[in-house]
């Protein structure tokens, strides 16, 4: 059984957010309960507007950040500024576009594309 793009676009943006969360080993089940928060929020959202299926996955990974940014702190932190400067985190952009990455604004650098922070981290 197939699903609809609206459902495959929800299912994509989880997986791309989990995979950045295990990735900087904080993928807890207080903190999953976050993701699924925001996918069913986005839900809605994308219902009332299909043509911003593409727009999820950043717009999930936003939710998750001011949720933790809340709850436990910032994250995640960036890994492309020397450990000497004041911890930090990415933000995600473009903020509402497609193929949204985690970057540094102080640095003006895409660190990696969301979902894919395990890469970098592991360097």
């Amino acid at each position: 059984m197939e699903l609809n793009p609206l459902e495959q676009a929800l299912h994509t943006a989880r997986a791309l957010v989990m995979a950045d969360l295990a990735a900087g080993g904080v993928a807890e089940a207080d903190i999953v309960s976050l993701v699924e928060d925001a996918v069913t929020h986005r839900r809605w959202w994308v219902e009332q507007w299909p043509e911003g299926a593409e727009f999820v996955a950043g717009l999930v990974a936003q939710d998750v950040q001011d949720a933790l940014l809340e709850r436990y702190g910032r994250w995640p932190l960036c890994p492309a500024c020397s450990a000497a400067e004041e911890p930090h985190a990415l933000d995600v952009e473009p903020e509402l576009g497609p193929d949204p990455h985690w970057v540094c604004t102080k640095a003006a650098v895409a660190v990696a594309p969301v979902g894919a922070l395990g890469e970098v981290l592991r360097r």
